[in-house]
């Protein structure tokens, strides 16, 4: 057969265009439900090109760490997940400094650091224990035909195509999503012009605290550089560099690599001293103009692709899948493609959408302003003794403003 042949019509509920970590949580939260999930994925998971299982880690809020927990996943990466009780903000070469506290916010960590691949392998698992979930994977979509009722979908599935039937189609295939745009919703692209480069430092002396693991957002005249705790004397790194520059630091030896970490860093955590393998990727801001469509919900970086400074973008797709997954555990007997789910989802995830979109990329135009060095120091002396400011700004950071999803809530749906 062909690929230009198709073969027998089959039907599901829900078709999911993705199984990123964004796609893979929507459809675990799905398992429990009376609804056929089809989840279709172009890279095997295993495979070193899948994102969901390579060698970068993620930085769960508190909130993300609730919805896996609920979803049955966090047993099974809890004991690999580094705490963050703390986290300090500061810019180099200014006074100026705040830190977030998890004591002050609950006692709970503010969040955890977890490497992809064992959230990947977590989720993945789940996926394939679920009687009601099909994974189509090596598999794209090729073509999308409308109806009242349902979407044609056709799937390429090993030079095989299969059209598939389903009342809602959510688009998780990241944020340069070819889904959503062949669906006609546009996007705005925005180059930041910078790199991260990422990967893990071991860090000698110093670095101790008794109050709990700190992750430190360090803003330089080059970029950001964060180092997020990853297990004891362990850090993971993500150094920010202007395009021009970045290939030129990822190849540098290891004992210069250091040292322009220690550098940009100081020695608050004492003297970096072994480097891992290094991983770069560009950044950019990439905003879908509409996160929903006739029978279409667009979900995670295909919906909002974020600057990794604060470590919101998984976070912010995982609370689009929970609320999404509520929405339909809400009229699962009904249609989960019906308009007015559809724009309930808009409503809710839009207001969270923007505020996160506006925090990030603030914080980039903001310290990319050289001049307005002297007025950063005095924001961030002041922000740290407002009374009110550091809550709500840990609140933002956990992923617990706005309204709260279920699955956040320790509920099931």
């Amino acid at each position: 057969m062909t690929a230009g042949d198709a073969v027998a019509e089959a039907d599901c509920d829900v078709l999911i265009a993705g199984g990123g970590m964004v796609g893979a949580s929507l459809a675990v939260a799905l398992a429990g439900l009376p609804v056929r999930v089809t989840l279709v994925e172009a890279v095997p998971a295993g495979s070193p090109g899948q994102p969901s299982f390579d060698a970068r880690t993620t930085a769960l809020s508190r909130s993300s760490q609730h919805i896996l927990a609920t979803l049955g996943i966090w047993p099974a990466v809890r004991s690999e997940a580094a705490p963050i009780q703390r986290i300090h903000v500061s810019e180099r070469g200014r006074f100026g400094t705040t830190v977030i506290d998890g004591d002050e916010e609950g006692g709970e960590p503010l969040g955890y650091v977890l490497e992809n691949r064992l959230l990947g392998a977590a989720l993945w698992r789940a996926m394939s224990d679920s009687p009601n979930i099909t994974l189509r994977s090596p598999a794209t979509v090729a073509g999308v035909a409308g109806a009242d009722d349902a979407l044609a979908v056709t799937v390429e599935e090993r030079g095989t195509s299969t059209v598939l039937r389903t009342r809602l189609l959510v688009v998780a295939d990241g944020a340069r999503s070819p889904l959503r745009a062949s669906l006609g919703i546009a996007a705005r692209v925005r180059p930041y012009d910078q790199v991260a480069i990422v990967g893990n430092v071991a860090v000698h002396g110093g670095g101790h605290d008794d109050r709990g693991p700190m992750a430190y957002e360090r803003f330089t005249p080059d970029g950001p550089l964060a180092l997020l705790p990853a297990g004891p004397g362990r850090y993971v790194f993500v150094l920010t560099r202007k395009a021009a520059v970045a290939e030129a630091v990822l190849r540098l030896p290891d004992a210069g690599f250091l040292q322009l970490l220690q550098q940009e860093f100081g020695y608050r955590l004492g003297r970096f001293e072994r480097v891992g393998g290094r991983g770069s990727y560009p950044l950019e801001l990439v905003e879908a103009d509409a996160v929903t469509a006739p029978r279409v919900a667009v979900v995670g970086n295909a919906a909002h692709g974020l600057h990794p400074v604060a470590g919101q973008g998984y976070n912010l797709g995982l609370r689009d899948a929970a609320a999404l997954a509520e929405l339909i555990a809400g009229t699962a007997v009904a249609d989960p493609g019906r308009p007015e789910l559809l724009a309930d989802y808009a409503a809710w995830r839009r207001p969270d959408q923007r505020r996160v979109v506006t925090f990030t990329d603030g914080l980039i135009r903001l310290f990319d302003r050289t001049r307005l060095g002297p007025l950063r120091s005095l924001g961030l002396l002041l922000f740290d003794i407002a009374p009110g400011a550091k809550p709500f700004l840990a609140r933002e950071t956990m992923g617990l403003g706005g309204r709260q999803t279920r699955l956040v809530r320790g509920l099931p749906l």
